[in-house]
């Protein structure tokens, strides 16, 4: 199912990768769910409190690694695109050695660290064993998430986008059902819904690994595609780390958006936290597009393909805008109509919300997509440097708002700082 993404129609080629891509992106939203959702039905308030306090740090921790991961392969699709496959087998396995290195690195500084952390961000001392316990877990599993992503990330460089999406639903499918197990069988309480997000991400994992054994041929790894290639190595970890910092960007943001709004009260928080996940499923699209213009534009960098590498850029430029107005229109106008419950009382903080996120769609997709589509090229600077425009963009505005306790200026964050990260990117 390896697909060369250097022949065929750009618009055609790029909008069938990126289905799947944004199908399973927004299966992971809701794979995210699941332990909050299960743990405060079965097991209490507290224990929900507990899994939630963790949210962001763990969101720290799986967008590092996703963008650590996805930085590594651009160099086999690269090398794909090329019809070079002892180069490309070569990138796989220079990656396979920088993340496992990296993966137990994170692993060991997490866990020594993560008591300070928690007590740095004030978690309260009713609920912080359950979350020490529950973020330890997690972290103990980092392993088991960076063996998922690598090969998710190795089968999308070489145009594979729909066997991630299978495994993915699958390891959701799994969680759920070790959730309720964990929890209501064996009473492990907010443990268990860790230990099952572990589990499922290791299954999901090693199925892939089966899968790229008895089923890609072009990945049949030889002795010497072992033998260190330190030029390589560089290289990678030259487009790894600053995609890390990319995917890490908006986490951070988040952290320092959430401390201002917690000054504004509950309510507020309750309104804010309803209408994000709107915008965050809505949003998936335009990451699953950049997540495909980096695939494209590192297959047909490799093929000596520039001028395809424009066509594509128009193509995405063209599919993501129609998508940002058509979705921006309706979550700015209608979007508060898609919660359920009685939340009378935030509906207008809601619908703030999504007014200033919808009307700002389009510098979002030209974010994505230009930073992701340039860095598949094998530049990193410039889109670093956009990164850190859009956090200084998102963390001054939250400063100021809380400053000032504006709601208004909090939801306004996050524009801000996409507007800022796309004047620094080109256009063209």
């Amino acid at each position: 199912m390896e697909r060369d993404m250097t022949v065929g129609n750009p618009a055609k080629v790029i909008f069938n990768f990126t289905v799947p891509i944004f199908l399973g992106n927004v299966f992971q939203q809701f794979y995210s769910m699941a332990d909050t959702i299960i743990v405060g039905k079965f097991v209490g308030t507290k224990a929900l409190a507990a899994v939630g306090s963790t949210g962001t740090i763990m969101f720290l921790i799986i967008t590092s690694l996703i963008g650590l991961t996805a930085g590594f392969t651009v160099m086999t699709a690269q090398r794909f695109g090329a019809g070079d496959m002892k180069g490309m087998r070569k990138t796989v396995a220079m990656a396979a050695v920088l993340s496992a290195v990296i993966s137990v690195v994170i692993t060991i500084i997490s866990m020594l660290g993560m008591h300070k952390l928690l007590a740095f961000m004030n978690t309260p001392s009713d609920i912080f064993a359950d979350a020490y316990e529950y973020i330890m877990i997690i972290c103990a599993g980092i392993v088991a998430q960076v063996l998922y992503n690598l090969l998710s990330s190795i089968l999308r460089a070489l145009g594979n986008s729909k066997v991630p999406l299978y495994f993915l639903i699958l390891a959701a499918l799994l969680n759920i059902v070790l959730d309720l197990v964990f929890i209501i069988v064996f009473h492990m309480g907010a443990a268990g819904a860790a230990y099952a997000t572990v589990i499922s991400q290791g299954v999901s994992g090693i199925l892939c690994l089966v899968y790229i054994i008895k089923a890609v041929p072009v990945l049949k790894m030889h002795r010497e595609d072992w033998t260190m290639d330190w030029k390589m190595v560089r290289i990678q970890l030259s487009i790894g780390l600053p995609m890390a910092f990319q995917y890490s960007i908006t986490a951070i943001g988040t952290m320092m958006v959430q401390s201002a709004l917690n000054v504004l009260g509950s309510t507020m928080v309750a309104a804010f936290t309803a209408a994000s996940k709107i915008e965050q499923l809505v949003s998936q699209a335009f990451v699953a597009m950049g997540t495909t213009l980096a695939t494209y534009s590192a297959q047909n960098v490799g093929a000596g393909k520039i001028k395809r590498i424009r066509d594509g850029f128009k193509s995405a430029t063209l599919i993501s805008f129609a998508y940002a107005i058509m979705t921006g229109v309706l979550i700015a106008t209608v979007g508060k109509l898609f919660l359920s419950g009685d939340l009378t009382n935030i509906l207008g903080s809601v619908d703030v919300y999504l007014k200033c996120a919808g009307v700002f769609f389009i510098p979002l997709a030209v974010v994505n997509l230009y930073r992701n589509g340039i860095q598949g090229m094998g530049f990193g600077l410039l889109p670093m440097m956009a990164g850190i425009a859009e956090l200084v963009g998102r963390g001054v505005t939250a400063i100021v708002a809380s400053r000032y306790k504006s709601y208004f200026g909090i939801c306004m964050a996050s524009p801000i700082a996409w507007i800022l990260a796309s004047l620094l990117i080109p256009e063209r």
